[in-house]
């Protein structure tokens, strides 16, 4: 019996902001209703907005203590359909250091105040009482989850729940990245296309182009996997008639090369889509 919907309706009771994750770890998408903003809120899960849409579908932003929404026919569907429980830490007050690895949490032990610590399947959480901005990679596998963020509930850890020291505030100040070479720029022809339209209206395009940006952008490891995988859902959904441009094509590779692939890797990447699809 899947006891993930119960646990969840008690912990939105216990106060803390719950939400459904996947068995990839990620939220639900955005449902029908709420595509081109048409919820009027705000689906590219960054900034919560009102929205009058019963399901789970705004990312961290779906967060609820509602039992009431956490107990819906809606609701009730995703839970049965996901694999683990999220929760905003930022909604509940908590930042949580994110340490992915053991030598994360050497490094941790070694450098921050003892709090409250849940094991993940590969490192810790470790938890503070204060919210905060959120940022990944300040360092080799750690991660600061707090606004704006979400992270699995995987139980309540033992410890002591702590105060939100300078010293992980401090971790939010990252150092200056070194700059990368700016993009070049790479012309591809677009696919000719001559197949029937699906796209309702341009912003449909122009949505699925953005959401392709923000998954290069948001790749935190395996970046020329995720950039051929992404050529590959945009192609897919918009290269068979005829709508997709060189200019959404150029966004794509300069989203890609912003995150180190060269000019080069960004065209055989989309030559190996098109070819995997028989354009």
């Amino acid at each position: 019996m899947n006891s993930i919907p119960t646990t969840a309706l008690g912990l939105a009771e216990g106060g803390l902001p719950v939400l459904p994750l996947r068995a990839d770890k990620r939220p639900f998408g955005n449902c029908r209703a709420c595509e081109d903003l048409a919820c009027g809120g705000r689906p590219n899960m960054r900034t919560p907005g009102p929205c009058a849409c019963p399901w789970p579908c705004h990312g961290w932003a779906a967060a609820t203590t509602d039992p009431a929404a956490v107990a819906s026919p809606q609701w009730v569907a995703a839970w049965r359909r996901a694999r683990t429980i999220g929760y905003h830490p930022g909604g509940a007050g908590v930042t949580v250091v994110d340490l992915d690895n053991p030598a994360a949490v050497d490094w941790a032990r070694a450098t921050l105040p003892p709090t409250a610590t849940v094991p993940t399947t590969r490192g810790e959480h470790w938890i503070y009482r204060g919210a905060m901005r959120s940022v990944n990679g300040i360092r080799a596998g750690v991660d600061l989850k707090s606004t704006m963020a979400y992270a699995r509930w995987l139980g309540p850890g033992t410890g002591t729940l702590a105060e939100l020291p300078a010293a992980v505030r401090a971790l939010a100040e990252k150092e200056p990245t070194p700059a990368r070479p700016a993009p070049r720029a790479v012309t591809v022809p677009a696919p000719a296309g001559s197949g029937q339209c699906r796209h309702r209206s341009p912003a449909y395009l122009e949505r699925g182009i953005a959401m392709a940006e923000q998954r290069i952008t948001d790749a935190a490891s395996a970046v020329h996997a995720t950039v051929y995988r992404t050529f590959l859902a945009v192609l897919s959904a918009h290269g068979r008639c005829g709508c997709l441009t060189e200019t959404h094509i150029a966004r794509l590779f300069a989203a890609a090369q912003t995150k180190g692939e060269s000019a080069r890797h960004c065209t055989d990447a989309w030559t190996n889509a098109c070819t995997a699809l028989g354009m």
